[in-house]
């Protein structure tokens, strides 16, 4: 098996290109005909045990998920078996938040159920969902609220605590009140797609991160090509950062994979280019 760059990450040994499921599950960020096509056909155990197994196989094996997913969870451990890799789970489970989460805390018992769960699914890193950790992340009191609460639950569990945001402001205030996280999840792509501030703001943010973070959306959802978007992401992270990319073929798993290589070795990887009638003018002749 190959080996792809790695990363420490709470004591845990990481590759440095994760493994996204939008892709994979029909979150496309695009249009609901697109959620639909990955629906009906990539979102099925074999399609999906495909694409990972390019993964694993290129050493690969950290991916990201809600793995409440029964596709998802059958297709990881067919991965598994035919490469003897076990994957690295980072979860982002959902916790729900309130009117009332703010000033009197979460419902406990709901988190320690949701919190059971996503320990019983194998997961390694548990980092609550964007939609938990931003709608507590406070600029007033520059703080995440009520995550204190839950990260010894998630430690309790054997799991490593961190935040997934869309919020740079998340990242700087968890820092400033040293919160017991080892990671975040952070959006970053060349586009400025779905992030909240400029694109060189959040990557002084990365930069200045007291912990490793692991970026999401390189391509800004498929609005980038890979050659644009990997280029710009590898080339202004931290060694100990990582990418986080979804595909929807066992094919463009190996082209992200090989051109990220390339990239990391500062050296051109050869991928075969795109075939259209307007590149005939420039293609060498004989």
């Amino acid at each position: 098996m190959a080996s792809f760059p790695r990363t420490m990450v709470g004591g845990v040994s990481l590759s440095r290109l994760i493994i996204g499921t939008n892709w994979l599950l029909g979150y496309s960020h695009c249009t609901p005909a697109k959620d639909k096509y990955i629906k009906e056909v990539i979102r099925e155990r074999k399609a999906i045990a495909d694409i990972l197994e390019v993964f694993f196989r290129a050493g690969v094996d950290t991916i990201m998920a809600p793995f409440d997913n029964a596709p998802l969870h059958d297709a990881l451990k067919d991965a598994q078996d035919r490469t003897g890799v076990k994957g690295i789970l980072i979860s982002t489970p959902s916790l729900p938040v309130t009117a009332a989460t703010p000033s009197q805390g979460f419902d406990i018992g709901e988190v320690e159920r949701i919190l059971d769960a996503t320990a019983a699914q194998g997961a390694v890193f548990c980092m609550p969902h964007q939609c938990t950790t931003d709608a507590l992340t406070d600029r007033c009191s520059r703080e995440v609220r009520r995550m204190a609460d839950i990260i010894p639950l998630i430690r309790q569990r054997g799991m490593i605590p961190g935040l997934s945001t869309h919020m740079p402001e998340a990242i700087v205030y968890a820092d400033e009140t040293k919160l017991d996280v080892e990671t975040y999840i952070s959006i970053y792509n060349s586009a400025g797609f779905l992030m909240q501030l400029e694109v060189d703001w959040v990557a002084k943010l990365i930069q200045q991160a007291q912990h490793p973070v692991m970026t999401i959306k390189p391509l800004a959802a498929g609005q980038l090509r890979p050659f644009q978007g990997l280029n710009f992401v590898w080339n202004t992270i931290r060694p100990c950062d990582m990418v986080t990319i979804g595909t929807m073929s066992p094919d463009e798993a190996r082209e992200v994979i090989d051109m990220s290589l390339g990239i990391l070795a500062h050296q051109p990887a050869d991928i075969k280019l795109q075939e259209t009638r307007s590149k005939a003018s420039v293609k060498a002749v004989g």
